[in-house]
Protein backbone atom coordinates (compact mmCIF):
# COMPACT_ATOMS: atom_id res chain seq x y z
CA UNK A 1 0.00 0.00 0.00
CA UNK A 2 1.43 3.53 -0.85
CA UNK A 3 2.67 5.47 2.42
CA UNK A 4 0.08 8.29 1.33
CA UNK A 5 -2.63 6.59 1.31
CA UNK A 6 -1.71 4.96 4.87
CA UNK A 7 -3.29 8.09 6.79
CA UNK A 8 -6.67 7.56 5.29
CA UNK A 9 -6.72 3.95 6.25
CA UNK A 10 -6.28 4.57 9.90
CA UNK A 11 -8.56 7.63 9.91
CA UNK A 12 -11.81 5.20 8.55
CA UNK A 13 -10.42 2.13 11.17
CA UNK A 14 -10.05 4.75 13.85
CA UNK A 15 -13.92 5.92 12.97
CA UNK A 16 -14.95 2.06 12.21
CA UNK A 17 -13.97 1.51 16.03
CA UNK A 18 -15.55 4.61 17.48
CA UNK A 19 -18.67 3.86 15.29
CA UNK A 20 -18.93 0.23 17.17
CA UNK A 21 -17.88 1.57 20.68
CA UNK A 22 -20.50 4.15 20.44
CA UNK A 23 -23.40 1.29 19.24
CA UNK A 24 -22.41 -0.46 22.54
CA UNK A 25 -22.58 2.35 24.85
CA UNK A 26 -25.90 2.66 23.32
CA UNK A 27 -27.17 -1.15 23.97
CA UNK A 28 -29.03 -1.43 27.15
CA UNK A 29 -27.52 -3.37 29.93
CA UNK A 30 -27.86 -6.66 30.36
CA UNK A 31 -30.88 -7.13 33.12
CA UNK A 32 -30.10 -8.41 36.73
CA UNK A 33 -32.56 -10.66 38.54
CA UNK A 34 -34.13 -9.00 41.47
CA UNK A 35 -33.32 -11.69 43.58
CA UNK A 36 -32.36 -11.47 47.40
CA UNK A 37 -29.11 -13.22 46.47
CA UNK A 38 -28.45 -10.41 43.35
CA UNK A 39 -29.08 -7.81 46.02
CA UNK A 40 -26.93 -9.17 48.78
CA UNK A 41 -23.81 -9.76 46.38
CA UNK A 42 -22.30 -6.87 47.29
CA UNK A 43 -21.80 -8.36 51.53
CA UNK A 44 -19.72 -11.04 49.78
CA UNK A 45 -16.83 -8.80 48.90
CA UNK A 46 -16.50 -8.74 53.42
CA UNK A 47 -17.92 -12.30 54.31
CA UNK A 48 -17.98 -14.59 51.33
CA UNK A 49 -20.25 -15.70 48.58
CA UNK A 50 -21.74 -18.39 51.39
CA UNK A 51 -21.12 -15.97 54.53
CA UNK A 52 -18.03 -18.20 55.35
CA UNK A 53 -16.37 -14.85 56.14
CA UNK A 54 -12.48 -13.97 55.78
CA UNK A 55 -11.29 -15.38 59.09
CA UNK A 56 -7.21 -14.82 60.09
CA UNK A 57 -6.88 -12.80 56.62
CA UNK A 58 -8.98 -10.24 57.37
CA UNK A 59 -11.60 -9.35 59.97
CA UNK A 60 -15.14 -9.82 58.00
CA UNK A 61 -16.80 -12.75 60.15
CA UNK A 62 -18.26 -15.83 59.47
CA UNK A 63 -21.90 -15.10 59.42
CA UNK A 64 -23.20 -18.07 57.27
CA UNK A 65 -25.30 -20.62 59.27
CA UNK A 66 -25.67 -18.50 62.58
CA UNK A 67 -29.13 -18.45 64.14
CA UNK A 68 -31.13 -16.29 62.19
CA UNK A 69 -32.54 -14.07 64.82
CA UNK A 70 -28.92 -13.48 65.98
CA UNK A 71 -28.08 -12.26 62.63
CA UNK A 72 -30.94 -9.95 62.48
CA UNK A 73 -30.19 -8.32 65.98
CA UNK A 74 -26.90 -7.45 64.66
CA UNK A 75 -28.02 -5.90 61.54
CA UNK A 76 -30.56 -3.89 63.86
CA UNK A 77 -27.74 -3.20 66.48
CA UNK A 78 -26.12 -1.59 63.76
CA UNK A 79 -28.83 0.58 62.47
CA UNK A 80 -29.71 1.40 66.24
CA UNK A 81 -25.92 2.37 66.70
CA UNK A 82 -25.24 -0.28 69.80
CA UNK A 83 -22.50 -1.50 67.26
CA UNK A 84 -20.60 1.16 65.10
CA UNK A 85 -18.49 -0.43 62.48
CA UNK A 86 -19.51 2.33 60.17
CA UNK A 87 -19.36 0.64 56.89
CA UNK A 88 -22.36 -1.66 58.31
CA UNK A 89 -23.73 1.32 60.09
CA UNK A 90 -24.38 3.23 56.43
CA UNK A 91 -25.77 -0.30 54.76
CA UNK A 92 -28.44 -0.37 57.32
CA UNK A 93 -29.58 2.68 58.19
CA UNK A 94 -32.15 2.92 55.98
CA UNK A 95 -33.37 -0.83 55.92
CA UNK A 96 -37.09 -1.57 57.71
CA UNK A 97 -37.34 -4.71 60.34
CA UNK A 98 -38.82 -6.63 57.43
CA UNK A 99 -35.94 -6.38 55.45
CA UNK A 100 -33.61 -6.85 57.86
CA UNK A 101 -35.15 -10.12 58.49
CA UNK A 102 -35.08 -11.36 55.51
CA UNK A 103 -31.21 -11.18 54.90
CA UNK A 104 -31.12 -12.75 58.47
CA UNK A 105 -33.45 -15.81 57.29
CA UNK A 106 -31.36 -16.20 54.13
CA UNK A 107 -27.51 -16.19 55.90
CA UNK A 108 -28.98 -18.76 58.59
CA UNK A 109 -29.73 -21.39 56.15
CA UNK A 110 -26.47 -21.15 54.27
CA UNK A 111 -23.91 -23.87 55.27
CA UNK A 112 -20.35 -22.90 54.02
CA UNK A 113 -17.38 -25.02 54.77
CA UNK A 114 -14.67 -24.07 57.30
CA UNK A 115 -11.27 -22.92 56.77
CA UNK A 116 -8.48 -24.57 57.66
CA UNK A 117 -7.86 -22.78 61.11
CA UNK A 118 -4.96 -20.13 61.05
CA UNK A 119 -4.45 -19.20 65.17
CA UNK A 120 -1.26 -17.01 66.14
CA UNK A 121 1.43 -18.78 68.37
CA UNK A 122 0.20 -18.95 71.63
CA UNK A 123 2.55 -18.03 74.81
CA UNK A 124 3.51 -20.12 77.48
CA UNK A 125 0.23 -21.54 79.10
CA UNK A 126 -2.14 -19.79 77.20
CA UNK A 127 -3.80 -23.09 74.92
CA UNK A 128 -4.45 -24.58 78.46
CA UNK A 129 -6.03 -21.69 79.59
CA UNK A 130 -7.80 -20.19 76.71
CA UNK A 131 -9.43 -24.07 76.99
CA UNK A 132 -9.94 -24.03 80.38
CA UNK A 133 -12.25 -20.70 80.37
CA UNK A 134 -13.81 -21.89 77.15
CA UNK A 135 -14.83 -25.35 78.19
CA UNK A 136 -15.33 -24.92 81.70
CA UNK A 137 -15.06 -21.24 83.06
CA UNK A 138 -13.53 -19.32 85.86
CA UNK A 139 -15.56 -20.14 88.70
CA UNK A 140 -13.54 -17.77 91.17
CA UNK A 141 -14.35 -14.83 88.56
CA UNK A 142 -17.66 -16.08 88.09
CA UNK A 143 -16.60 -16.54 84.46
CA UNK A 144 -18.90 -19.44 82.89
CA UNK A 145 -17.57 -21.56 80.20
CA UNK A 146 -18.20 -20.40 76.46
CA UNK A 147 -19.66 -24.01 75.69
CA UNK A 148 -21.94 -23.06 78.71
CA UNK A 149 -23.60 -20.89 75.91
CA UNK A 150 -22.15 -21.20 72.90
CA UNK A 151 -22.80 -25.62 72.86
CA UNK A 152 -20.71 -27.82 73.15
CA UNK A 153 -19.41 -27.83 70.11
CA UNK A 154 -19.63 -23.72 70.04
CA UNK A 155 -21.54 -23.94 67.01
CA UNK A 156 -24.36 -21.35 68.69
CA UNK A 157 -28.18 -22.18 70.28
CA UNK A 158 -31.02 -21.39 69.15
CA UNK A 159 -32.49 -18.62 68.69
CA UNK A 160 -30.08 -15.87 68.93
CA UNK A 161 -26.52 -17.08 70.14
CA UNK A 162 -23.91 -17.17 67.73
CA UNK A 163 -21.51 -20.02 66.66
CA UNK A 164 -18.00 -19.30 67.42
CA UNK A 165 -16.23 -22.08 65.59
CA UNK A 166 -14.85 -19.93 62.68
CA UNK A 167 -13.93 -16.90 64.30
CA UNK A 168 -10.46 -15.46 63.87
CA UNK A 169 -8.20 -14.31 67.11
CA UNK A 170 -8.28 -10.61 66.36
CA UNK A 171 -12.03 -10.74 65.54
CA UNK A 172 -12.66 -12.15 68.89
CA UNK A 173 -10.39 -10.30 70.71
CA UNK A 174 -11.84 -6.83 69.15
CA UNK A 175 -15.50 -8.46 69.99
CA UNK A 176 -15.08 -9.11 74.07
CA UNK A 177 -12.76 -5.40 74.48
CA UNK A 178 -16.06 -3.67 72.87
CA UNK A 179 -18.45 -5.92 74.92
CA UNK A 180 -15.95 -5.03 77.95
CA UNK A 181 -15.55 -1.51 77.14
CA UNK A 182 -19.19 -0.81 76.43
CA UNK A 183 -18.29 -0.11 72.65
CA UNK A 184 -20.51 -3.14 71.68
CA UNK A 185 -24.13 -3.71 73.26
CA UNK A 186 -27.13 -5.40 73.44
CA UNK A 187 -30.63 -5.82 74.32
CA UNK A 188 -30.83 -6.17 78.34
CA UNK A 189 -29.65 -7.91 80.44
CA UNK A 190 -26.11 -7.67 78.20
CA UNK A 191 -24.94 -10.69 79.83
CA UNK A 192 -21.97 -10.81 77.20
CA UNK A 193 -20.83 -7.57 78.47
CA UNK A 194 -21.32 -8.43 82.27
CA UNK A 195 -18.78 -12.00 81.23
CA UNK A 196 -16.34 -9.81 79.50
CA UNK A 197 -15.96 -7.47 82.69
CA UNK A 198 -14.99 -10.30 84.56
CA UNK A 199 -11.84 -11.42 81.97
CA UNK A 200 -8.27 -10.12 82.08
CA UNK A 201 -6.27 -9.02 79.13
CA UNK A 202 -4.57 -12.16 79.14
CA UNK A 203 -7.18 -13.97 79.35
CA UNK A 204 -8.91 -12.53 76.34
CA UNK A 205 -6.30 -13.50 74.73
CA UNK A 206 -5.88 -16.84 75.43
CA UNK A 207 -9.79 -17.74 75.31
CA UNK A 208 -9.92 -16.16 71.80
CA UNK A 209 -6.14 -18.01 70.60
CA UNK A 210 -7.89 -21.43 71.90
CA UNK A 211 -11.02 -21.03 69.84
CA UNK A 212 -8.91 -19.79 67.30
CA UNK A 213 -7.87 -23.08 66.60
CA UNK A 214 -11.14 -24.89 66.51
CA UNK A 215 -12.07 -27.28 63.38
CA UNK A 216 -15.66 -27.20 62.58
CA UNK A 217 -17.40 -29.54 60.29
CA UNK A 218 -20.88 -29.64 58.61
CA UNK A 219 -22.33 -30.96 62.01
CA UNK A 220 -21.19 -27.59 63.54
CA UNK A 221 -24.53 -25.83 63.76
CA UNK A 222 -26.31 -24.04 66.27
CA UNK A 223 -27.93 -26.08 69.12
CA UNK A 224 -32.23 -26.02 70.08
CA UNK A 225 -32.91 -23.95 72.21
CA UNK A 226 -32.95 -25.43 76.31
CA UNK A 227 -30.70 -27.98 75.57
CA UNK A 228 -29.09 -26.26 78.14
CA UNK A 229 -30.01 -24.01 80.84
CA UNK A 230 -27.92 -20.92 80.54
CA UNK A 231 -25.82 -19.46 83.61
CA UNK A 232 -26.80 -15.72 83.08
CA UNK A 233 -30.54 -14.15 81.45
CA UNK A 234 -29.32 -12.65 78.16
CA UNK A 235 -31.73 -10.63 76.51
CA UNK A 236 -30.83 -11.55 73.29
CA UNK A 237 -32.52 -14.99 74.04
CA UNK A 238 -35.73 -13.21 75.25
CA UNK A 239 -38.60 -13.00 72.67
Amino acid sequence: MPLRNRPAVLIGAIAALAACAGAQAQAPAAKLADTLEQRLAACSICHGKQGEGTGAKAYYPRIGGKPARYLYLQLQNFREGRRSYPQMVYLMRYMSDAYLQEIADYYAKLAPPYATPAPPRPGPGELARGELLATRGDAARQVPACSACHGKALGGMQPAIPGLVGLGFDYIVAQLNAWKSGVRAANAPDCMHEIALRLTGPDIAAVAKWIATQSGSAATRPVPEATQKLPLSCGSQQP
